[in-house]
């Protein structure tokens, strides 16, 4: 009786392991790369609106957080870890990734949302709506560059522009594998990427003033112009954006509030100008 038991754990053993083990299977779809680069420090608000989102059926996810710096050289700076999440992006040969900076508190149902993007899959680049952490706050996108920014829009509005930040953004993988084929390597730390990304920084001697000139940036908007510029839309299977003056979709249904060290969220109060007559922010 006792063989008889210990025989049939043993064969029930095996069949567990070999039957129902969880394992990827060959047809898994790495869909998309939930990626935050970070300071080394997050809020309890942000905790809870990231991890308190609704999640949909069927969904396929992995989170990647870089610790970034620009004091400690043992860390990353934010082009450098953006480009380890670039290198991320080609050996998981990821479908999307969702951009979602640290002081960014992202409304429940942001996945929800993105999502419903990600299944009609027409729009490469979508971003949610936030402003700066200033009073008056000034909503983050914009038409141009050195002109300020773009205000001719009411809440619950789908507004085009050419320069969005990295805050709150759904993005095809295709931007960043297309551009991964034309970009230099180099070495973070001892890992081998590409320099996709770039913090823009320019020192030039301008003769006629007979002195230097500096000019600098951000990474968020040297990448929107580098996919416009770069013809990165056709290049990753949206050819019908690469002619676009404005082709960056801001949903401002997902208003994002950008908070500061001390618990602060911005906007204090949200400027009359953005809200509808009929006091909807949201459709």
């Amino acid at each position: 009786m006792k063989k008889a038991l210990k025989k049939s754990l043993e064969k029930n053993r095996k069949e567990k392991f070999t039957i129902d083990a969880p394992r990827i299977a060959k047809s898994w779809t790495n869909r998309v790369l939930f990626f935050t680069p970070t300071r080394g420090y997050m809020r309890a608000e942000w905790i809870q609106a990231r991890y308190g989102q609704i999640i949909p059926t069927n969904w396929s996810m992995v989170e990647m957080q870089q610790y970034i710096s620009p004091y400690l050289p043992i860390e990353y700076q934010l082009a450098d870890a953006q480009n380890l999440m670039a290198r991320q992006v080609i050996e998981g040969d990821y479908e999307w990734i969702i951009y979602l900076e640290d002081d960014n508190i992202i409304p429940p149902d942001t996945i929800k949302r993105f999502n419903e993007y990600m299944l009609d899959g027409k729009v490469p680049v979508v971003s949610g709506i936030y402003f700066t952490k200033s009073i008056p706050p000034e909503p983050i996108l914009y038409r141009g560059r050195g002109n300020g920014y773009f205000k001719d829009w009411k809440f619950g509005d789908l507004v085009w522009v050419d320069g969005i930040p990295f805050g709150c953004r759904l993005e095809h993988a295709g931007l960043i594998k297309a551009a991964w084929k034309e970009s230099p390597e180099y070495m973070v730390g001892p890992l081998v990427t590409r320099r996709v990304f770039v913090q823009p920084q320019r020192v030039v001697f301008n003769q006629e003033k007979n002195g230097f000139e500096s000019t600098g940036g951000t990474t968020d908007l040297e990448w929107c112009r580098r996919i416009m510029e770069d013809g990165l839309f056709a290049k990753a299977g949206f050819p019908d954006y690469k002619d676009l003056k404005y082709p960056f979709l801001v949903d401002t249904n997902i208003f994002v509030k950008h908070i500061d060290d001390r618990g602060r969220q911005y906007p204090l109060e949200v400027p009359k100008q953005y809200i509808k007559e009929d006091g909807g922010n949201k459709k």
